[in-house]
């Protein structure tokens, strides 16, 4: 399976809050989302606010594509939302 993450933008779900990415899996776009909660305890958003969360999302995104490419390769392709359980303790990039 060829994973691959375009270095497009994110963008912002007020529905349900959540920083959403595309992954390509085999030339396929296929959302991948992390939520707010994953960002806030992981990856250094300090306030609950959106540009607090995107901005954890841009220090973060190596890290987060990476669980997201693990978790796109165990459901075979499909969508992944990223929640804090996801990432182990401890492992907060700011």
């Amino acid at each position: 399976m060829n994973i691959r993450f375009p270095t497009e933008a994110p963008s912002w779900h007020d529905s349900n809050l959540t920083v959403v990415f595309p992954a390509l899996v085999d030339g396929a776009r296929v959302p991948c989302a992390i939520s707010v909660e994953a960002l806030e305890d992981h990856f250094g958003a300090l306030c609950a606010e959106r540009e607090a969360w995107m901005q954890a999302f841009d220090a973060g995104r190596t890290r987060i594509e990476a669980v997201a490419r693990a978790h796109l390769e165990l459901s075979n392709g499909t969508p992944v939302l990223l929640k804090s359980g996801h990432f182990p303790p401890g492992t907060q990039l700011s």
